[in-house]
């Protein structure tokens, strides 16, 4: 809903500033704030290299409450050992004595290069700045959108409202992510506010479905990161509970379309991409091993590059199935590119090469495999890969 924004469900307030952190001088630190502890919950990266935040971040979201999220751009604060640590903790502490409540109830983030110390200095100074700073207001909740970005091109937000019983619900969402997305659970900074009331347990349930469902089904470089976040604060204030299976089940059909429309946007806003690349696998023997046939065909160089000019070589698609590690017969198989059918029971059909590779010069393509062999389905997001993605990275830390 295009009126709606971070903070247009009830209690919560966001602000951001420039701490000088990045070289570009654009805002880099920023607070989101909830006026008392409210219901939290959070999924992190499961990669064994995690930065400093992460670790600071599980402790902290363990009993289920947090009061405020504090979190810098331009610098990943991962890889730099016991000093990083400490760093992540001052800044809970620095943004609890500003707001004037635990550093337990403060979780930590951060993005950006690997390897470098904090500026502490500066970070001391930002969130100084920001928790003065603070409202409610779209122009709030952009800043700190744009303060968690670092190679996005974009600005990656979704909302919705509805009923849960006579109460109006609302939920929204923003993340970050660009490059560096191979998803072990949540590969960017994704943070979530919604003002119904919810147990611990039911949203860390709720919360990591969803994630499997939307943040875990994009890629766009298979290289998951060190600082994967995605929490969902909840302040209760609308008067809903979810405290009924179909109240649940409202909630949970809403967190999926807000986490699945911030995913298809990390897609779209891949380095370097042209267009958004849609791999649905069906018929596959269960549903893992649907995701894992679908996420070999999607992180395939060679299939993305002939997404991005437009080639439908699907012989590329056909045989990353086929090295997956799972199920699958190419014989039982078939497989349509933007809804022609090129190929079907192992056998290449006959189709018109120029009208598909028209057809693939769309900003979203979908390629569909029927493996024939069971009830898994699933659907991952990519992108072409192009040579601007080999530019961005080559040059990203110089």
């Amino acid at each position: 809903m295009a009126s709606l924004h971070l903070l247009s469900p009830r209690g919560f307030t966001a602000s951001a500033v420039a701490a000088g952190i990045k070289r570009s001088g654009k805002l880099d630190v920023g607070l989101l704030t909830c006026a008392s502890p409210v219901t939290a919950a959070a999924v992190f990266t499961t990669n064994r290299v995690f930065a400093a935040p992460i670790k600071v971040g599980r402790a902290h979201i363990a009993g289920g409450k947090l009061q405020a999220i504090v979190v810098n751009s331009g610098n990943a604060n991962a890889c730099t050992g016991k000093r990083g640590y400490g760093d992540a903790m001052t800044m809970c502490r620095l943004a609890a004595d500003a707001l004037g409540c635990s550093p337990t109830a403060v979780l930590p983030s951060s993005t950006g290069i690997i390897g470098h110390l904090l500026p502490m200095k500066k970070i001391r100074t930002g969130i100084a700045a920001a928790a003065a700073g603070l409202g409610n207001s779209r122009q709030h909740a952009t800043d700190f959108m744009d303060a968690i970005l670092t190679t996005d091109l974009k600005r990656k937000s979704a909302a919705v409202e509805f009923k849960i019983g006579r109460e109006t619900v609302r939920l929204a969402g923003v993340c970050k992510g660009s490059g560096m997305i191979g998803p072990r659970m949540a590969t960017m900074l994704a943070y979530l506010t919604t003002d119904v009331a919810a147990a611990p347990p039911l949203l860390r349930k709720l919360l990591s479905v969803a994630a499997d469902e939307s943040f875990n089904c994009v890629t766009v470089d298979d290289h998951a990161s060190t600082n994967d976040t995605a929490v969902l604060l909840a302040s209760g204030q609308s008067g809903a509970r979810l405290d009924s299976s179909a109240a649940s089940k409202k909630f949970a059909a809403a967190l999926r379309e807000v986490t699945q429309s911030l995913a298809w946007q990390i897609a779209a806003d891949g380095e370097g991409a042209t267009k958004v690349v849609k791999i649905v696998v069906t018929g596959a023997s269960n549903v893992a091993a649907a995701k894992a046939i679908a996420r070999a065909m999607a992180n395939s160089p060679l299939v993305k590059c002939a997404m991005h000019g437009n080639d439908p070589n699907w012989g590329r698609l056909v045989s990353a199935a086929g090295y997956a590690g799972v199920p699958f017969d190419p014989d039982k198989a078939a497989l349509k590119l933007q809804g022609t059918v090129v190929f079907r029971n192992g056998t290449p059909m006959k189709f018109d090469s120029a009208k598909v590779s028209a057809a693939l010069r769309a900003s979203e393509v979908t390629a569909e495999l029927k493996c024939g062999g069971g009830m898994g389905h699933a659907t991952i997001w990519t992108c072409d890969l192009s040579k601007e993605y080999v530019t961005i990275n080559a040059d990203y830390h110089t």
